[in-house]
């Protein structure tokens, strides 16, 4: 009887101490959840931190989008396949680099599709619409925003800007080329610049693609991703300005991969805790017991600035950071 009481203890003081240990994770880790995912990018909906990202596969393989929300950037709750190719007609592969804003109620989700090579391929930038940040998605044009090479741009790798007097601007390209536009209303369109020009590249030396932009006190910090995306020098690049249109000068890279952590690590977004200055960096590396390009981990450090404004460079962990919520 007191070998089956003294059994029964251990099984119970296993179950406290693993009930315990989850419920008192004060880190996020890294990578910040399971599965090959890329491209991230972060956004706070309705005071909940949400991380849309590229299903990293083979091209015929990405076929759908997966989203993560999470109160307190530690835990995080996965919402499968909230749009696909099902609700996209035009679209049959390579969805890529989702990119999502909330206006009027609605949520807007950018992405690229079918990684098209010529202005004669179909596919492109598009925008699908839900009620909320999980969806479901639907088609919003029933054709894409963006199906065409202008500036020299593949049409990839979009990033959704609100600029500080509430205006949308489309930032995007492949192909050592990025442009921006901005969007009318509707986000059906674009209204074209006061030259008359509907896309403006912006494109600064080193840029190859990923493009992302936020402000921090009065200046335009324009940021991208230099080298190949399934090799180890995939790195991150700044530039600053005083304009949304720049002229953007390359500063210096301040992500990279580091050999005793992670290879690869790039195409990233940035987050701002609302109303605190508590930044982050939310981004892929590749871990080094892999050599497959698509195996990829979406990560979170945090990112520091100098007294000049300037970005520190990113220090890679393991241990990703301390929980912090919105509100």
């Amino acid at each position: 009887m007191r070998i089956i009481l003294f059994s029964f203890f251990l099984v119970l003081l296993g179950c406290t101490t693993s009930k315990t240990t989850q419920n008192t994770k004060t880190t996020s880790g890294n990578p910040l959840f399971e599965g090959w995912y890329a491209d991230p990018e972060v956004r706070v909906f309705n005071g909940k931190y949400w991380i849309f990202a590229t299903y990293s596969a083979k091209y015929n393989q990405q076929v759908f989008f997966d989203a993560f929300s999470s109160n307190d950037l530690v835990t995080w709750t996965k919402h499968p396949n909230i749009l696909d190719t099902s609700a996209v007609k035009w679209a049959n592969r390579a969805l890529w680099a989702p990119s999502v804003v909330k206006k009027q109620g609605k949520y807007y989700y950018f992405f690229g599709a079918n990684d098209i090579q010529n202005d004669a391929e179909k596919g492109g930038i598009g925008v699908a619409v839900a009620d909320q940040p999980a969806g479901p998605y639907r088609d919003y044009l029933d054709k894409p925003l963006v199906d065409k090479f202008h500036n020299g741009a593949q049409p990839i790798d979009q990033y959704v800007f609100e600029d500080t007097d509430g205006k949308f601007y489309l930032i995007y390209g492949g192909w050592r080329h990025c442009n921006i536009a901005r969007l009318n209303e509707t986000f059906t369109g674009f209204i074209p610049f006061s030259d008359g020009t509907v896309f403006k590249e912006i494109t600064p030396e080193g840029y190859v693609e990923g493009a992302f932009m936020f402000v921090r006190n009065g200046k335009y910090y324009f940021m991208w991703s230099e080298g190949g995306w399934t090799g180890p020098d995939y790195s991150v690049a700044y530039a600053m300005s005083d304009s949304l249109q720049g002229p953007f000068k390359r500063i210096g890279k301040i992500l990279q991969q580091d050999p005793k952590i992670a290879t690869g690590a790039g195409h990233h977004s940035i987050l701002q805790v609302p109303g605190k200055d508590a930044w982050y960096i939310v981004y892929h590396r590749r871990p080094l017991t892999e050599t497959d390009g698509n195996s990829r981990q979406v990560c979170i450090e945090h990112l520091y600035f100098d007294d000049n404004g300037l970005i520190k460079p990113v220090v890679l962990t393991r241990e990703g950071v301390q929980g912090i919520k919105t509100e």
